[in-house]
């Protein structure tokens, strides 16, 4: 099991166990970490799962052009945001701190 700290937008921290192999996404919906919708189910389609990861995090999945052209639409996207769901959770990235963009 790998640690991942969901930080919500209002500043509380959760702290769940995620099976490797599993997206962020999968993992917050599994753990009912508030404001990760997921609304397409992981298909790279919507932006619910609308994530900030510190990019200096070694280990993450590297963004896709799709995932880019995604997040190039949504307003409050910076250069540390992620889409949740395209995110592999593996042993490297345990102690992971994911903050939640909150709704769009």
């Amino acid at each position: 099991m790998t640690s991942i700290t969901y930080v919500l937008p209002d500043g509380t921290e959760r702290q769940v166990d995620a099976e490797d192999g599993e997206s962020l996404m999968r993992v917050a919906l599994q753990n009912d970490i508030p404001e990760i919708v997921g609304e397409c189910g992981g298909e790279l389609s919507c932006g619910t799962c609308h994530v900030f990861i510190d990019p200096a995090v070694h280990g993450v999945d590297p963004q896709s052009n799709e995932e880019r052209d995604l997040l190039e639409m949504v307003d409050s996207a910076t250069e540390c945001s992620r889409l949740a769901c395209q995110i592999t959770v593996r042993p490297d990235l345990h102690g992971l701190r994911a903050r939640i963009a909150g709704e769009e």
